[in-house]
């Protein structure tokens, strides 16, 4: 075998195969590779708004033309000057404080496991599955239904929604929901967005589901399946892996990317040559 082909055939080899392998992973880092606009607009479903769950915190305020009658209906807080909580009432309610070293607190009611809570006035009424503005308009019904207060305002707010992202961002943790609908993209945006080794075609989301935990996959890189996800729109309590691609988890061994190195493979390649004409 001529000896000077068979050296340039595997400088070759070596040489395309080191460089395919350095051009394959800058295709996995776009988001949103496939967006065409006007495809896209008939696979975006509704945005799915955030509804209560058992365990949910919420601040529930009547306010009316007639303040003294208005607070029979909200939950009295007494804070005394050290800050410490004397007493609230209201069935089933909670103090939350802010981590401010002020005196302020919210009083708060927890959904039951039952998805319901103890309204004054009104008894236990149950809630679950309900957004936000659901749970303030079925509130003023019946408030309104039983001639207790006339044309209130009822302000729903949730105090503990909120999703965890993890894995390869730039800042994880977990993040309050100030909104009624928060999609996949945006919380990893709050995260930071993906570190350049998290990988793209494979995030996870973890859902609570009763006594169940369900496993989502997405593909950000693709947005059509993306968009068509269960997991596009967020639940609160979400938890949002990004896992490490490749090459970062080669990094976890020694000289584990040196495969991909195209140094690596040209100093492979010249030690075959090497090798090749000192045994001719």
């Amino acid at each position: 075998m001529n000896i000077k082909r068979f050296l340039k055939q595997t400088l070759a080899i070596i040489i395309l195969a080191a460089a395919a392998s350095s051009c394959s992973t800058p295709k996995k880092i776009a988001y949103f590779q496939d967006a065409d606009n006007a495809e896209l607009i008939s696979v975006i479903s509704e945005g799915k708004a955030i509804t209560v769950q058992p365990h949910d915190k919420l601040s529930i305020v009547v306010s009316s033309k007639d303040p003294d009658l208005a607070q029979i209906f909200n939950l009295n807080l007494v804070v005394n000057r050290t800050g410490q909580d004397r007493s609230f009432s209201g069935t089933g309610a909670e103090l939350r404080d802010y981590a401010l070293g002020t005196n302020e607190g919210i009083a708060h009611f927890t959904v039951s496991d039952e998805g319901t809570i103890d309204y004054p006035m009104l008894g236990v009424i149950n809630i679950e599955g309900m957004t936000r503005n659901e749970v303030a308009a079925f509130i003023k019904g019946e408030l309104m239904g039983k001639n207790l207060i006339k044309d209130p305002v009822v302000t729903v707010e949730f105090l503990n929604t909120g999703v965890s992202v993890l894995g390869e961002v730039n800042k994880p943790g977990r993040f309050d929901i100030n909104t009624d609908v928060l999609t996949l993209p945006e919380a990893l945006a709050l995260a930071g967005d993906m570190t350049i080794q998290g990988q793209r075609e494979n995030v996870m989301v973890l859902r609570r589901n009763g006594d169940k935990m369900e496993t989502f996959r997405v593909n950000v890189t693709d947005t059509k399946s993306m968009l068509q996800s269960p997991a596009f729109y967020l639940n609160q309590g979400d938890v949002i892996y990004v896992e490490p691609n490749n090459v970062r988890k080669r990094q976890t061994t020694a000289n584990g990317n040196n495969l991909a190195n195209l140094s690596f493979w040209i100093s492979v390649a010249s030690l075959i040559t090497t090798a090749a004409v000192l045994i001719k």
